[in-house]
């Protein structure tokens, strides 16, 4: 039988391995408490589930942030993919009806994220240089294949991915918790999840350990891709519409989350948990600073102050943890 002893131990392990996850959740809770106690309203359960709608989209994209952030890179061009291929999806469900649409929306995610990590793991470019290219030409394609002009008159069917309901509880909802539990099964449970950390860690290390380094390289770009046209499929549904300038910011906003979540950019270093409450704190932020009749030009800068305050505990954390 277990031990009280060896419970304890138990806990204490697990508080070690996310102490920065902790830290962060903590200061996630002391953030509602003061909002609450600012304005009540905010601790509603209609607000709370406007918070959670709000971060939704970016949330899912940060879980493909996360990982390619693990392996040391960076992806700037989450915006551009989600335009393009909720763009070509929409046009092609016009046309085509519903499932091919979707079919070709998330296709056309996967690919885009695919030739970025076939550039960035086998050309051996830059990730900063490849996604910034990638971007530029993926919103330059969203333009000129809509004209310029917002894509309305989705079939009635894809309405069912932003509204729908599994049980009492929204569609969208049940896919946001299910893609964070399955993405900390993939980066805890696998072999793949494993090596992506040990290619964050030190590259040249795990290539001489025989992880085909180029190959796991790939799978965090191209599951990036997949995620952001997987987003946008839920966003545009709930909008009935699609917007070419769809996905402005993105990229700023998922690195924000992974990065208040604890994770390194040099890479090796941080968690889909530790990115899931990163993104929360900025939900919550920018949802109480509204409710509480904040400026709207002065939430970018309490975003900004929270970035940089999560990198100095970040910081503390691992001093302590080396000390």
């Amino acid at each position: 039988m277990t031990t009280v002893s060896q419970r304890r131990s138990g806990v204490s392990a697990l508080l070690g391995r996310y102490q920065i996850e902790a830290a962060m959740f903590v200061s996630l809770l002391i953030l509602c408490v003061g909002l609450t106690a600012l304005q009540p309203r905010f601790l509603t359960s209609a607000n709370l589930s406007n918070v959670l709608g709000q971060v939704m989209v970016l949330g899912i994209i940060a879980i493909g942030q996360t990982l390619v952030i693990l392996t040391g890179g960076i992806d700037l061009s989450v915006g551009g993919i989600s335009a393009l291929s909720v763009m070509v999806g929409g046009l092609v469900m016009q046309e085509h009806g519903t499932f091919p649409g979707v079919v070709v929306m998330l296709l056309t995610g996967l690919l885009i994220g695919t030739v970025n990590g076939i550039l960035v793991a086998y050309v051996d470019l830059p990730p900063f240089i490849v996604t910034l290219g990638m971007v530029s030409i993926a919103a330059s394609l969203t333009f000129v294949i809509s004209d310029g002009r917002s894509l309305i008159g989705l079939p009635e069917t894809y309405e069912w991915f932003g509204s729908g309901t599994v049980g009492p509880v929204k569609f969208f909802i049940v896919a946001f918790l299910v893609l964070y539990v399955l993405a900390h099964i993939f980066m805890t449970r696998t072999k793949a999840g494993r090596f992506i950390y040990a290619i964050g860690s030190n590259t040249e290390a795990a290539r001489l350990s025989g992880i085909k380094v180029s190959r796991y390289l790939v799978i965090p770009y191209a599951v990036t891709g997949l995620l952001c046209a997987f987003a946008m499929m839920i966003e545009s549904s709930r909008l009935g519409a699609i917007d070419p300038n769809t996905g402005v910011g993105f990229e700023l906003t998922t690195i924000a989350a992974v990065v208040i979540g604890g994770a390194s950019l040099m890479g090796g270093k941080g968690s889909i948990i530790g990115t899931l409450i990163g993104m929360l704190i900025i939900g919550v932020l920018q949802n109480g600073l509204n409710i509480i009749g904040v400026n709207a030009f002065w939430q970018g800068t309490a975003l900004g102050v929270v970035i940089i305050l999560a990198v100095v505990l970040d910081r503390v954390v691992r001093r302590r943890r080396s000390t």
